[in-house]
């Protein structure tokens, strides 16, 4: 018997420790599929939501990645660390006694970083220097020099602070854990945002907890845990139409103007002209067909979307 190939986006919710690459190997086991992929980098240290792609719709991640993101983070002042997050080693302990690190004196740190700002990646990032990433450079204990980015914070708020003792290489420091929510644009670190406001404060700062909790308009509680072996990966997969659906306007194609498109050829539709992305629907098995442009009334193609192959089943299904 046969049946489709995978095809679709899974949201994945992942757990601590393990990094993203890690992830998308899962995903590729419990689908039986080598074509995987995923939209946005989570740290290992990160949970929450992570955007996977199967099949064909691994074409859907590059208008993934884009997305604007939220986050619930802990910063801990008083303490910094080499990768501005608890994966890092200690390079500072200056702790909080002594700074003024008021509600007052927090708000002005964490206001001047919301909107348009110019950030500074964190070293320890996967941005490439040279063609070698960051990372790699500095965890060799070489000088890494990264080019600040425009990067948007539109919201950027503490929820909740606590003050406590900590060790840090056997000494005990007094620093505040302020629990923040974050929504910003693609490309923005939130841990250099912790690292900044902890060098506005004069206390150094570093994260303790990450979460992503949204990517453009999905939310992390309808993700799965991919490694519950229970879970039905292939049921857990969004139709590529549905979520371009979501993304973008649509526009509907008959069977002949759908064949037409694929085909490369440019198809009439009432539609306005726009650089798009539009989602080009077959209406004949509610298919995605495309995501395209418009021009003078015809469409033409940014990215097309073949049908997944038919594949033979086999034993134990496709979480097997």
């Amino acid at each position: 018997m046969l049946e489709s190939a995978p095809d679709g986006i899974l949201l994945v919710d992942k757990p601590q420790g393990i990094s993203s690459h890690r992830v998308v190997s899962i995903a590729r086991r419990r689908l039986g599929l080598k074509k995987v992929g995923h939209a946005g980098t989570l740290d290992p240290m990160a949970t929450g939501l992570l955007l996977v792609g199967a099949g064909p719709s691994t074409r859907l991640l590059t208008h993934l990645v884009g997305l604007g993101k939220t986050y619930t983070a802990t910063i801990r002042l008083g303490v910094s660390t080499d990768s501005d997050d608890a994966d890092g080693m200690p390079t500072a302990a200056l702790g909080t006694a002594s700074a003024d690190v008021s509600d007052a004196a927090v708000e002005v740190a964490v206001a001047a970083q919301r909107g348009e700002i110019s950030q500074v990646p964190s070293t320890v990032s996967a941005i490439k220097v040279d063609g070698r990433r960051a990372y790699d450079l500095a965890r060799r204990g070489e000088e890494v020099v990264l080019k600040s980015r425009t990067v948007t914070v539109s919201r950027f708020d503490v929820t909740s602070r606590n003050e406590r003792v900590v060790s840090v290489n056997g000494a005990e420091v007094t620093v505040v854990d302020l629990d923040v929510v974050v929504t910003c644009s693609c490309g923005t670190y939130v841990r250099a945002l912790a690292r900044d406001v902890g060098a506005a404060l004069g206390t150094g700062a570093h994260l303790t907890a990450l979460r992503r909790t949204e990517v453009g308009p999905f939310d992390v509680e309808d993700a799965i845990d991919l490694e519950d072996e229970s879970v039905d990966v292939r049921a857990a997969l969004a139709r590529p139409v549905d979520v371009a659906r979501t993304l973008f306007p649509a526009v509907p194609l008959d069977a002949a103007a759908a064949k037409d498109l694929a085909d490369g050829k440019r198809v009439a539709a009432d539609h306005p002209d726009t650089d798009g992305p539009v989602a080009a629907v077959a209406t004949e098995g509610d298919r995605l067909v495309g995501l395209v442009s418009v021009r003078r009334g015809l469409l033409r193609v940014i990215t097309n979307f073949p049908t997944a192959n038919a594949l033979p089943s086999t034993t134990g299904g496709a979480n097997a």
